[in-house]
């Protein structure tokens, strides 16, 4: 059986990964969700993230749809504050990701529930609860006092493989006027390591439902990651829009 810190040492490892940013990634996203699944490539940079559509219902792009992201690239390289937004925006989600990653081992009481091995590798099966010691008024952390689930830690490596988690009761995200997510929702997050001992999510997928703003919603999606290849940290955006024009790289074809 695993010893007693293994969650809190993996736990560790994920926010230390989270905040290193020295391991910038060519990938490719594919995001599903009732409307559409569109396939992008993405470049991640000093800047920030850039993308380019590659295909939309798993088909090749229309005409118009190509002119609209050519142009979306185009006033990019021509208004370079509008990447600096996109790069504030993505400092906001990692933010977000860091203090939801802080919380999780004083959140949840974890207890050992199953292993098994492949290959060299021993995976530690964890099932968590809220821990009744925890409370918070931070609106993105009050979800975490209504979720029971899985997490399952790679034994071998320190680095959790997966989080599934389901709402147990609902939960006000907004005071109750903002929004509302009801019971039964549920989510999925999958890493895996891409090469070279870099780990990244390779597969999120939540069906959650409620009311925002008065209306009935329901957030439906999955997004996939694959075919990942490291890029220079140096690169700047500029240099990622040329290189996603000239095409997806080959180590990102081989599908790593």
């Amino acid at each position: 059986m695993p010893d007693n810190g293994l969650v809190a040492r993996a736990l560790a490892n994920e926010l230390k990964a989270a905040q290193d940013g020295s391991h910038p990634m060519e990938y490719r996203l594919r995001k599903t969700t009732p409307r559409l699944t569109s396939t992008k490539e993405i470049v991640e940079t000093r800047d920030g993230a850039v993308a380019r559509l590659l295909s939309i219902n798993d088909a090749d792009p229309s005409q118009a749809d190509r002119q609209k992201d050519e142009a979306r690239l185009n006033a990019l390289l021509d208004d370079p504050g509008r990447q600096r937004k996109r790069k504030q925006s993505e400092q906001d989600d990692t933010g977000r990701a860091l203090k939801v990653l802080r919380t999780l081992p004083k959140a949840f009481l974890y207890q050992y529930a199953s292993s098994d091995s492949s290959g060299d590798t021993m995976l530690a099966r964890y099932t968590f609860k809220p821990n009744p010691a925890f409370s918070s008024s931070d609106l993105e952390l009050m979800v975490l006092t209504a979720m029971t689930g899985t997490l399952t830690v790679d034994a071998t490596h320190e680095r959790v493989v997966r989080l599934e988690g389901h709402l147990q009761q609902a939960v006000d995200i907004g005071w109750g006027l903002i929004g509302r997510l009801d019971p039964g929702g549920w989510l999925v997050i999958e890493q895996a390591d891409v090469g070279n001992g870099t780990w990244r999510i390779v597969r999120f997928q939540m069906a959650m439902s409620g009311r925002v703003f008065f209306k009935s919603r329901r957030f439906d999606t999955t997004e996939e990651e694959s075919h990942f290849s490291p890029v220079p940290v140096s690169l700047t955006y500029q240099q990622a829009i040329l290189l996603l024009r000239a095409g997806p790289s080959v180590e990102a074809d081989k599908g790593r």
